[in-house]
């Protein structure tokens, strides 16, 4: 096998050379003409350079490893694929066709490559079957032509949606969908996380649609891909995460994990590369994230979204679940202020953050939110499958808020 060619918005960017254990990214000189030297547009971890410097050679393989899911999902496509689950080189071979962002990885020595991208056309039936068999078609892929990877833990597919309907997304052709089934154990999860979404628009943190929907009674939650757009090369729009941004892996996702993740952190590359309005919006997801009880924002929750053109911002907010009320440690993934514990987060803690930030209007933004999901909350109930005490959590949490005191514990949690 040679080396893994890596194309950015459909051109040639560069090779991924060596085995799991030496690789490095090698630049192509047409990239760097086309963006120029010390360009972040495939991440701000990795400035752009016509010879790579040792120093940076790590941040260039974690952004890679990031690439790919972790626990499950991870072991499920290494055994897929016949191959170690540390194998980066040899699973970016096999499901680099499809990843986040506008990135396409592939082998050139492999017979039938470059491939033409196809769809196969699913009816309800066959995204129910993929649903409930999650496990033998981890995310989605078809055994022969599936090249779909996606970071992440909780089981997913994803597929293709056209006017025709759903597809599963061959041999790179683009996946435009997530969907998420029921995961055993946490019955309500996917209907609190669609009403964390709708919260989330309501604030302004997303353009995207989520909703609930039944494939032969079996229903899932479908999240609307945010790196997928018609009008970009090959409908895909650049992204990368934090975790790859601050060059973290795998759970130094977690602050708690390794200290290379924080809010503060987060909020300084934004300052950096994006407009003033960025961190308003990244006060808007940590107002949010308190009111609602989104435990699981960390630096894989958050990320960057890079045009073709060099523009940087930040994404829209996904994966947002209320989850207090979930058996868990009821921390924070990045402490607020200081404070990890959710339970005793206020909205002093939410403004102290926003203020370190150099935010003037923090306190005008985290009102408005507030007041925002309290009325919304009051007007607009989560679908029948979520968590019963959902409503009277969040007016709690968020009530709470506004009056200057502790966000305090969930409705009837024995914590």
């Amino acid at each position: 096998m040679g080396d893994l060619v890596v194309e950015l918005y459909g051109a040639l960017f560069g090779t991924l050379r060596g085995d799991w254990r030496t690789f490095d990214l090698m630049i192509e000189p047409g990239a760097v003409r086309t963006f120029g030297i010390d360009s972040p547009i495939l991440s701000v971890a990795i400035p752009l350079a016509l010879v790579p410097t040792r120093a940076h050679k790590q941040r260039r393989r974690n952004f890679f490893q990031e690439l790919l899911p972790e626990g499950r999902m991870l072991k499920r496509l290494a055994q897929e694929a016949r191959v170690p689950e540390n194998d980066t080189i040899a699973l970016l071979r096999n499901y680099g066709r499809d990843v986040a962002g506008a990135l396409q990885i592939w082998d050139p020595d492999l017979p039938g490559e470059p491939r033409e991208p196809r769809l196969d056309a699913l009816d309800a039936a066959g995204v129910a079957e993929l649903l409930e068999n999650v496990q033998d078609f981890p995310l989605g892929n078809k055994p022969t032509g599936g090249k779909s990877s996606l970071a992440g833990v909780q089981d997913k597919i994803v597929l293709a949606h056209t006017a025709a309907g759903w597809n599963r997304a061959l041999d790179g052709s683009p996946s435009t969908h997530i969907l998420k089934p029921v995961p055993a154990g946490l019955p309500t999860i996917i209907y609190d996380e669609e009403y964390g979404a709708r919260l989330a628009r309501a604030v302004g943190l997303t353009p995207q649609r989520t909703w609930i929907e039944e494939f032969s009674d079996v229903p899932a939650l479908v999240v609307e891909r945010y790196d997928r757009v018609p009008t970009a090369p090959q409908a895909r729009l650049h992204q990368e995460d934090f975790n790859q941004a601050l060059g973290a892996s795998g759970d130094e996702k977690y602050q708690r994990y390794g200290g290379k993740v924080s809010l503060e952190r987060i909020a300084r590359v934004l300052e950096r590369h994006t407009r003033p309005e960025d961190l308003d919006k990244l006060l808007r997801m940590v107002v949010l994230a308190a009111a609602v009880g989104n435990l699981d924002m960390h630096a894989k929750n958050i990320s960057l979204l890079h045009s073709q053109e060099g523009a940087l911002e930040l994404a829209p907010a996904y994966d947002f679940v209320p989850q207090a009320h979930q058996k868990n440690d009821g921390e924070m993934a990045l402490a607020i202020a200081g404070e990890f514990r959710h339970a005793q987060i206020t909205r002093a803690h939410l403004l102290e953050e926003g203020r370190s930030w150099g935010l003037a209007h923090a306190e005008r933004t985290i009102d408005v939110v507030l007041e925002t999901v309290l009325e919304r909350v009051q007007d607009e109930g989560p679908h029948p499958g979520a968590y019963p005490r959902l409503t009277n959590d969040l007016r709690q949490f968020t009530q709470n808020l506004l009056d200057g005191r502790v966000v305090g514990i969930p409705t009837g949690s024995g914590r």
